[in-house]
């Protein structure tokens, strides 16, 4: 299984392009993986938050269109522990789905009608944070889940 990452924009942030530089390596070295950089809608001086998310909303669909069972990140989704993530992931592996996408909106979040229709809605807490974090925090978990998954000693109980 693929396990696919759909983002809204690049990384502008230098800790950012570091840390998912890293935990990407990393990730390749135990799971076939992919990044879907999709660019974020323009904004503009006047705020218009909701024709920007339906702009990125689009894009994201495009992207996971054909695929059955996807997880969408936001704040109000259920948080995991390290081991229920790693068990998130083994039961989308045991149904053999050929990818599995996780989806990181833009700035202003995700479309409220793209995030109520995934099939998986997951936090990484309660805090707000910005973009570029939340993708850095779910490469290290993803990267988390695939060593207990392999029984490796990176993740300590």
């Amino acid at each position: 299984m693929k396990i696919q990452l759909v983002t809204i924009g690049g990384l502008k942030q230098d800790y950012a392009q570091t840390g998912c530089a890293l935990f990407e390596k990393r990730l390749k070295g135990l799971a076939k993986y992919e990044l879907k950089e999709l660019r974020d809608a323009k904004r503009a001086k006047t705020p218009d938050v909701d024709r920007w998310r339906r702009e990125e909303a689009e894009r994201i669909k495009q992207v996971i269109s054909d695929v059955p069972y996807w997880i969408a990140l936001d704040e109000r989704g259920k948080t995991l522990s390290s081991r229920e993530f790693a068990k998130l992931i083994q039961k989308a592996q045991n149904r053999a789905y050929h990818r599995l996408p996780f989806v990181i909106g833009g700035p202003d979040g995700l479309e409220p009608e793209l995030r109520e229709s995934a099939p998986e809605l997951i936090s990484l807490g309660p805090m707000t944070m910005p973009h570029e974090l939340a993708r850095l925090v779910l490469l290290e978990q993803l990267y988390r889940a695939h060593a207990i998954l392999a029984n490796l000693p990176y993740h300590r109980d």
